[in-house]
């Protein structure tokens, strides 16, 4: 009886020194294993880059500025051409371009964003921006009056740059 007793002590100590060591060795293997990077997608990295830019803009240093919003220009033009257009990407596209100085390019993409999403405040407010700062108040004026039925931050916003004659570009 005795004996019985040993060897089922014996069996159920090797049995759960089996299972022990296999989970033990599984989690080694789990977390030596390397991990792949996550893959940012274009357009990610495109945002990504503007943050940067504006953070440089706001420190007045334009050249660092620059350089990061040329970056993001590729990537977004990268994930246009790859991916089907969107209106958020029409509208940081003319986001850069209003910070590069190219103007032109910024209303076409602004508008083209406004075709694709005419609800979305922020690309008015941003088109009306570039038409105060190229000096078409008339133009920002006509935004406006868009914008006034909504009763949002972004009226108050653009008034306010009209009335400046200046915009948070």
């Amino acid at each position: 009886m005795f004996n019985k007793y040993i060897i089922f002590i014996c069996i159920t100590f090797f049995f759960n020194n089996i299972s022990f060591s296999k989970t033990t060795s599984d989690s080694k293997t789990t977390s030596e294993e390397p991990k792949a990077p996550i893959k940012m997608s274009d357009y990610n990295l495109a945002k990504k880059y503007i943050q940067k830019g504006d953070k440089y803009d706001k420190k007045n240093k334009k050249d660092k500025a620059k350089k990061f919003y040329n970056k993001a220009l590729k990537y977004l033009l990268l994930s246009n051409k790859k991916n089907q257009p969107q209106a958020k990407t029409f509208n940081y596209l003319g986001y850069i371009n209003a910070k590069l100085g190219i103007l032109e390019n910024a209303e076409i993409y602004y508008l083209l964003a406004l075709e694709m999403d005419p609800k979305n405040n922020n690309i008015y407010i941003n088109l009306g921006n570039l038409y105060v700062n190229s000096n078409r108040i008339a133009k920002a004026k006509e935004i406006l009056n868009v914008l006034k039925s909504c009763n949002c931050e972004e009226f108050k916003e653009l008034s306010n740059s009209i009335k400046l004659g200046a915009s948070i570009y």
